[in-house]
């Protein structure tokens, strides 16, 4: 069976690839927004942190023998932890200046990690193994799914829509915004605003730690793959609207399948189809597809 003189098996193969390029640009643009939303900072450390824990998760197997489920657990935390030092010993000064300071900050430590990692092991990239529980695929009939890819679309979905609901739906959330708007009248309350807040930016950058991972075994582990990717991501969360916690994880999987159905169709324009959307929706609606009009 063929569309648009296209194989139906290669026109499905095409789309999963979106679907799984879209879990990774919803997890990464989710940290940022909540980053965005709860902090008001622009991230742009996020790309080095979803590459320091894919290189987690392969140092993990490579010198300690420590496998990939272990490490899905151990790696968010890890690259969490050390955004909780970012955000105490660093980023806390800066939430009163303009939001240049924190992206030039951000910018220098994702500048910092990267230089770090290329000096120690190159830019050609290292291979990291899909777990054995996850190998293969399955038939279903009208195409063949890889196990894993599939594995990487659902962890996806829980970990974005349990944030979603945790920041939206719960008391913890509504702590959490109402910290950001006015600190003081929560603080009065008797919660520790300045934790809440540390451990806000510690949750954010641990989700592109978990990302990464998730990417490891999906492409090799390099140095450059979080500054590949976070150009993509940043749009995406302009698209969504700045702060909106769905309108990343909504965007990041649409764009995700747009990008693959484009490579079927306009295999050249593949890689600016996200920045082409980013030009119409903010010409349309400059908040974004789910951001509050000012």
């Amino acid at each position: 069976m063929e569309i648009f003189g296209i194989p139906l098996q290669a026109l499905l193969s095409q789309l999963l690839l979106g679907l799984v390029n879209g879990s990774f640009y919803a997890m990464l643009s989710l940290g940022l927004a909540v980053i965005f939303g709860m902090l008001n900072v622009i991230n742009f450390a996020h790309g080095a942190m979803y590459m320091l824990g894919a290189f987690l998760a392969w140092m993990g197997l490579e010198y300690f023998q420590l496998g990939y489920w272990t490490m899905l657990a151990l790696a968010p935390l890890v690259v969490g932890v050390l955004g909780v030092v970012i955000e105490k010993t660093m980023l806390r000064w800066l939430y009163k200046l303009d939001h240049l300071y924190g992206l030039l900050l951000t910018f220098g430590i994702t500048l910092i990690v990267e230089g770090v990692f290329r000096s120690i092991y190159g830019v050609s990239g290292q291979p990291y193994s899909v777990p054995d529980a996850l190998a293969g695929a399955t038939d279903l009939g009208f195409m063949i799914l890889p196990n894993y890819r599939a594995w990487v679309v659902l962890a996806s979905l829980v970990v974005c829509f349990a944030t979603w609901f945790v920041i939206e739906k719960t008391k913890l959330g509504a702590y959490l915004r109402a910290g950001t708007e006015n600190p003081k009248l929560v603080e009065a309350f008797g919660i520790n605003v300045p934790l809440m807040v540390t451990l806000t930016y510690g949750f954010g950058v641990a989700l592109a730690g978990l990302a990464g991972v998730l990417a490891a075994p999906v492409i090799q582990v390099s140095p450059l793959m979080g500054s590949n990717l976070i150009i993509v991501v940043f749009a995406v969360v302009v698209i969504g609207g700045m702060g909106s916690i769905m309108g990343s994880i909504v965007t990041g999987l649409g764009l995700g399948v747009i990008e693959g159905l484009t490579r079927v169709f306009y295999p050249e324009a593949s890689a600016t189809v996200v920045f082409i959307v980013m030009a119409i929706v903010l010409a349309l609606r400059p908040a974004g597809l789910f951001g509050k009009e000012k």
